[in-house]
């Protein structure tokens, strides 16, 4: 009786045992699974400040490029057109170099929009004529007086001197853009509606 307790004992223990072995391998897993989703969010979010600055310029110039080519297509005013086409050209280009220097720097540069810039398309994809434009007009205000901060603020005050220079190169194009589209909405709160392209 006594040995047969001691055999239950004992393997009870060695159960014990592997159920605690068992737990603590689950829980290793867990955890290295934790740190592989902080360190895709880090590796999504740039990890330091230059490399968020790379990912945000990658998604922002992918968005110029769609809604560009987009107003190119749709837009009924040749100054929306011809704005669109510049886009097109400019960022297009500008997006290669990114693509380049992010290779260098081991940086994965996103192939597709986030959410936000993602809905921006599909809002402006929707709409036609004056709306389209006006739309079009809008954002363009918005991201290049946005854009034109980030790209100065990288330009003089980051840390990487690849991704430094890269922002100072691009950022007078930006501001060329600035103004341009400015220039137009300007245009279109004077004289309300601008002169169609046929």
């Amino acid at each position: 009786m006594r040995t047969t307790t001691r055999v239950v004992a004992v393997a009870a223990g060695f159960v014990v045992m592997a159920a605690m072995a068992i737990g603590a391998a689950s829980a290793q897993d867990t955890m290295k699974k934790d740190d592989m989703k902080h360190d895709d969010m880090a590796k999504m979010k740039g990890g330091s400040p230059d490399q968020k600055f790379v990912m945000m310029a990658a998604i922002g110039g992918m968005e110029e490029v769609q809604l560009g080519q987009m107003a190119a297509d749709k837009g009924t005013s040749a100054e929306v057109k011809q704005f669109g086409q510049h886009m097109v050209e400019d960022h297009s280009k500008a997006n290669d170099e990114l693509k380049t220097l992010a290779a260098s720097k081991n940086i994965t540069l996103p192939t597709a929009l986030d959410a936000k810039h993602q809905a921006d398309v599909d809002k402006l994809s929707k709409l036609t004529g004056a709306d389209f434009d006006r739309t079009y007009v809008k954002m363009m205000v918005q991201d290049h007086n946005k854009d034109v901060g980030e790209f100065d603020r990288e330009a003089t005050r980051g840390k990487d001197p690849d991704v430094k220079a890269w922002a100072a190169k691009t950022l007078p194009t930006l501001r060329s853009h600035q103004s341009m589209i400015k220039n137009i909405s300007d245009g279109m709160a004077g004289h309300g509606d601008m002169k169609s392209s046929k």
